[in-house]
């Protein structure tokens, strides 16, 4: 079966196409600066030829543009990967969430509604989505489309973990509740960890521009750091992570406007805010080394909200078996890895330093007298996409 995953960000549109179930990629693309004036990029590979394309200074005003280009290189150029769209059977999307689906979904007006009717919760996100599938739908009618949203992983939380100390009737009315997000790549690690045992209990760290700590007990979430949005849990590059509620009255009693609000909790917030240098990781690493305190601060605080959720779902677990590192930071900041399990050493997490600096790609990093083994685990929530996109009856 031909599966197509379509990766959908405010600008951006990444594509890989899928040979189901053995899981192998038979051609990619992407295209970045989508609306830009005579300024985007586009790239395709036929990853069965290796022969592909890639061009900047490309005219891609909207995403219906960008798809029909990926779909005619795909279909009919010279590194055609299909003889036709009508060979694409399933088109899976990481779409963040819908109200009152949570889960791997096929993509009907009831699941679309539901994404509108959330749009407050995931503006930027739910709006490229929902413009996205439109296009797609349009273009191939006879696909069915699903999607595995973000939440869908953390369906397994108990209750208790799940509902906030609201009034009751929020989560019956509302659906206020801790959703969790970055199913995709914190259901590959559970995958990936199932391939070698049935019992463990894991604690999977996603570093990158948005971050999350997700407790996993033989094979299911059992706990997350983010809550109802994505604006909480861990510091972000641009968002905030945890907040006081009581902070918005304030703030607004001091002259500080809606927008200005939500802009400095969801674009001015997290490691840009604290350090004032970047919300680049690397580049606030450069400064603090440099002596720059306030970027010595924002690295503190980061690490310091890793443990604290760490620590915590330790205890929801009982034991730990695995730690694992994934995403960009996760996958390639030794520094962030070595800040942490040094706070964990009371756990008896034991780094190997030099496997550590050493670590490109997956491994294992942890000494052998660690009772924690520690690895770095690269994400590939596209492949996990379309596991659920093909499993779905």
């Amino acid at each position: 079966m031909n599966v197509l995953v379509c990766n959908v960000g405010s600008t951006s549109l990444k594509f890989k196409l899928y040979d189901m179930p053995a899981c192998t990629v038979t051609a990619q693309g992407a295209v970045e600066r989508v609306g830009s004036d005579h300024d985007a990029v586009f790239s395709y590979k036929n990853n069965g030829t290796g022969q592909g394309l890639s061009a900047e200074k490309q005219d891609i005003p909207d995403y219906q543009t960008g798809i029909e280009r990926f779909l005619q290189e795909l279909t009919a150029g010279e590194n055609a990967a299909l003889a036709k769209v009508e060979d694409i059977e399933r088109v899976g999307f990481k779409a963040t969430l819908s109200k009152g689906h949570f889960g791997v979904h096929e993509i009907d007006d009831a699941v679309l509604d539901g994404m509108r009717e959330w749009l407050p919760m995931a503006p930027l996100h739910n709006v490229a989505y929902l413009k996205a599938i439109e296009v797609m739908r349009g273009v191939l009618p006879n696909a069915r489309f699903v999607g595995a949203f973000e939440t869908a992983f953390h369906r397994t939380i108990p209750m208790e973990r799940r509902i906030f100390g609201v009034p009751y009737e929020w989560y019956e009315k509302y659906g206020v509740q801790r959703l969790g997000y970055h199913s995709a790549s914190h259901g590959y690690i559970a995958d990936m960890l199932n391939a070698e045992k049935k019992e463990y209990a894991a604690i999977s760290c996603h570093l990158g521009g948005s971050c999350s700590v997700c407790a996993i007990e033989n094979g299911q979430s059992v706990d997350t750091s983010f809550g109802m949005s994505l604006e909480s849990g861990l510091i972000h590059a641009n968002r905030t992570g945890d907040i006081d509620c009581g902070m918005i009255p304030f703030l607004r009693s001091q002259g500080l406007s809606e927008e200005e609000i939500l802009e400095g909790f969801q674009k001015k917030g997290g490691l840009l805010g604290i350090s004032g240098v970047s919300n680049d990781l690397r580049y606030i690493i450069d400064a603090a080394d440099s002596g720059n305190e306030r970027a010595r601060l924002a690295i503190d605080v980061f690490v310091h909200g890793i443990v604290h959720y760490i620590g915590a779902f330790y205890l929801d677990l009982g034991r730990l078996d695995d730690l694992v590192f994934t995403a960009g930071i996760g996958e390639h900041s030794a520094r962030i890895r070595r800040m942490v399990c040094d706070k964990l050493a009371p756990l008896g997490v034991r780094l190997d330093e030099a496997k550590n600096e050493a670590c490109h790609g997956q491994a294992i990093i942890s000494a052998p007298d660690s009772k924690v083994c520690v690895r770095v685990i690269p994400t590939n929530e596209e492949l996990g996409i379309a596991r659920r996109t093909y499993e779905l009856v």
